[in-house]
């Protein structure tokens, strides 16, 4: 290139660093500096447990054992007064960027996207992540476990990673996508990609020990390849527990039976008299009445007894085992060294879950296809309860008991929703050991607390993307000793969640529930928004909202309710919706595949529900081409979707072609065909028609002919199942569709090609009917 050449730099200075010459001789090398740490920094642990209400840790008033946490508590402080969004991905959001759920667009779930600002499901790159900031001074980032902040639409192999972890600031994940999976065989990936668990559940695989051991892992591989030793690190840990499916290994679902015979009255009495003997709340704190809708214990007969305290059991089990896991990753940290100079946050994401329902639930997603299972089967299946077999969620007793002494629960936003706990636990720092604080915090307030504890400045802009101001405010001024009544700083905060709306300001709190559906006896569900009554309570001697003093206050409850609108303003919330079964349903439908041909390939990774061809409510045929080499290798799975919990499964078993219709675990629909198949190149086909109700005729054909047929009496109508057990091809996820055999059950053969081609319109979609009545009335 000559001088006159628009690429030509003469010899200097170079734009970035260090001199350039003609050549290497008169030049100086120059690299950018690495970030790094102030000196010190300490490491950083996040707990993140899921759907564990206010009183379900020892250290907060149960009796469920929780050593890990509770030691944590003894050596750290407890914040009595701590609060998050009421539901999953939403808390998830604030903790992660320090803003409020509606600016990050996460005012729902992520499965539950539209196209709203404040909700379509994915946080802007104006609203940095805690893994973002301390990556960029000079921390290694995990994360671990749940992470649900990614859209549906975008979990699956074709989909952009935008959302994900590793596009987020986190240099290694492992985990999961959603809401919930199987603990035995979940719906895994790490980094970028899809992955099966490294176990079988015959092998005592379980789901929390998996990410214990890959916490562990991570951290081992980073001080075993570290450049500089020392490096410090920021570990995401986020539990599958306690969210449902409550399913403990078998030696925990065994080490609670007998203890909740006492039933949830009794109990929440017993946890808030620890609760008030502990100091967690004022001397004027009451315990909230038991609703109407939520039956006395002694009004249960015992077989309904039994059923909801075999509920319990599991999730106490549940809940000891992911301590117990805990418990292990910290060890690690002794071992190391570093676990003096490592913050520790445990938080949960939200009040306890009444996703159950009022008896419980064996299978959630039967809840969704409009037929949940009578406490008759259910105690039929008593043994079943937290095993592989099940995804079983406790009754409302159970979930009132759990957010003692507070009303209502997750997904509303009285304080039963939204209030939570939260340990702080730092050694080598200025935390008072044993501490409890009772002024008001909120999730937002984890990510600038972490950065003043840690001596990072908050940045302006990351990767060249100015940054959009902190909603949260530190409570690094409530950890050492004697800040016990330190003037609080975090004073104001708007809750919102599918309708429901709340406003905290100086120790009053201003809130309204809208129901999401026909779900309790006490609101209109489909009233306008206008006619909800707000409530006014003095939280701050009132903490369980006992005492209704919006008649003695209106004037009060007028300056909240026109605080909440200015916020709702600023944070993107309008507009206000309710409909949760509508958008549930228009996304699913949404969010199909488009199309009547859909050709998959063996061995890959599931495809996920939402991805995949869409075969309920519609006729349909799945075709595939196969070469079986001998007589001995004509077994297998072909092409299957879903699991134990549901699904179907079109398979060779004993050489003869059969289709495994799941109806939601509880029974199983088999078409088997008359003759064996051998040797040799074939087409197997299965073709179901619909009839005009909810079932169908299915046949089963071999180059051909047919071999089998049967009817379908009910084809699952809405969901196949809801723990991430998609589409396979050439196996099954597992737990097995059907029975006789154990997933992954490969096929034996070679597939040539397999493919799904729906044949029909929808006849009728049970959820979609039922959605449009609710959006009508």
């Amino acid at each position: 290139m000559g001088a006159s050449s628009p690429g030509f730099r003469p010899p200097g200075q170079s734009r970035f660093g260090g001199r350039i010459g003609r050549d290497w001789r008169d030049s100086e090398p120059w690299w950018p500096p690495r970030p790094a740490p102030p000196d010190g920094a300490p490491n950083i642990v996040v707990v993140v447990l899921d759907d564990v209400g206010y009183a379900q840790l020892g250290c907060y008033g149960s009796d469920i054992e929780t050593p890990t946490f509770d030691g944590l508590a003894a050596r750290g402080v407890r914040l009595a007064n701590f609060h998050t969004t009421s539901l999953c991905s939403p808390t998830r959001a604030c903790l992660l960027t320090g803003r409020n759920h509606h600016r990050s667009g996460m005012g729902r779930v992520a499965e539950l996207a539209v196209g709203f600002p404040g909700y379509w499901g994915r946080p802007p790159r104006e609203n940095g992540y805690l893994s973002e900031i301390l990556r960029a001074n000079g921390y290694a980032t995990y994360a671990v476990g749940k992470w649900h902040l990614t859209p549906e639409s975008e979990i699956s192999m074709a989909a952009s990673r935008a959302t994900w972890p590793l596009a987020r600031g986190f240099d290694r994940w492992y985990g999961f996508h959603g809401g919930e999976t199987h603990q035995f065989v979940p719906a895994l990936y790490h980094d970028n990609h899809a992955a099966r668990p490294p176990a079988s559940v015959e092998d005592g695989y379980h789901l929390t020990e998996d990410l214990a051991d890959r916490a562990i892992e991570f951290l081992s591989d980073l001080r075993a390849a570290e450049a500089a030793p020392g490096k410090p690190f920021f570990l995401y840990f986020a539990t599958g527990a306690c969210h449902s499916p409550h399913q403990p290994p078998a030696r925990w679902r065994e080490h609670y039976r007998g203890r909740f015979g006492l039933g949830w009255d009794a109990w929440r009495e017993q946890v808030f008299a620890r609760q008030r003997a502990a100091g967690l709340f004022p001397e004027s704190a009451v315990l909230s009445k038991r609703p109407d809708w939520v039956p006395a214990w002694d009004s249960l007969d015992d077989r309904e007894q039994a059923v909801a305290a075999r509920f319990m059991e599991c999730f106490a089990g549940f809940l000891s085992h992911a301590d117990e896991q805990v418990a292990r990753v910290l060890g690690f940290l002794a071992d190391l060294g570093e676990a003096d100079n490592t913050i520790v946050v445990v938080v949960s994401d939200n009040g306890a879950s009444s996703e159950g329902g009022a008896t419980g639930s064996i299978n959630d997603v039967r809840l969704l296809n409009m037929d949940p299972a009578g406490t008759q089967e259910m105690f039929a299946r008593l043994d079943e309860i937290g095993g592989p077999l099940t995804h079983n969620n406790y009754p409302w007793g159970w979930t009132m008991a759990g957010n003692t002494p507070f009303r209502r629960w997750k997904r509303e936003v009285h304080q039963g929703g939204v209030a939570d706990p939260c340990i702080i636990c730092w050694p080598a720092g200025p935390v008072e050991p044993g501490g409890i604080r009772r002024q008001f915090t909120h999730a937002i307030d984890i990510v600038p607390t972490l950065a003043e504890l840690a001596g990072i400045e908050l940045p302006a802009q990351i990767d060249g993307v100015a940054q959009a101001g902190l909603d949260g405010v530190s409570f690094g001024y409530l950890l050492p000793p004697g800040t016990q009544t330190a003037r609080e700083r975090h004073e104001t905060q708007y809750f919102e969640m599918f309708g429901s709306r709340a406003i905290y300001h100086q120790g009053w709190k201003a809130v309204t529930f809208h129901p999401v559906g026909p779900l309790y006896d006490d609101q209109d569900w489909n009233a306008p928004f206008d006619e909800d009554v707000w409530e006014l309570y003095h939280v701050a001697e009132d903490p369980s909202e006992s005492a209704d003093l919006a008649g003695q206050r209106p004037d009060l409850v007028r300056e909240l309710t026109g605080l909440w609108w200015q916020e709702a303003s600023r944070n993107q919330v309008l507009p206000l919706d309710n409909r949760v079964l509508w958008a549930v349903a228009q996304l699913k439908h949404d969010r199909h595949r488009t199309g009547d041909r859909f050709r998959y390939f063996p061995g890959r990774a599931q495809v996920p529900e939402s991805a995949a061809a869409n075969v309920r409510n519609r006729s349909h045929a799945i075709i595939v081409d196969v070469t079986i080499r001998g007589a001995g290798a004509t077994d297998g799975v072909l092409l299957a979707q879903g699991s134990a919990l549901g699904g179907w499964s079109l398979l060779i078993l004993g050489a003869k072609i059969r289709y495994v219709h799941n109806l939601y675990g509880s029974e199983r629909h088999v078409i088997e065909s008359d003759e064996a198949v051998g040797p040799g190149e074939h087409r197997i086909e299965y073709a179901f028609t619909k009839d005009a109700g909810l079932g169908g005729t299915g046949v089963l054909r071999c180059d051909g002919r047919d071999v089998g047929r049967g009817t379908i009496p009910v084809f699952t109508p809405a969901e196949f199942n809801g723990v991430g057990a998609g589409l396979t091809c050439g196996y099954e996820w597992g737990p097995a569709v059907g029975t006789g055999y154990a997933a992954p059950f490969p096929f034996a053969g070679t597939i040539r090609r397999a493919v799904i081609e729906t044949t029909g319109p929808v006849v009728r979609d049970v959820l979609a009917e039922v959605a449009a009545i609710l959006s009508e009335q």
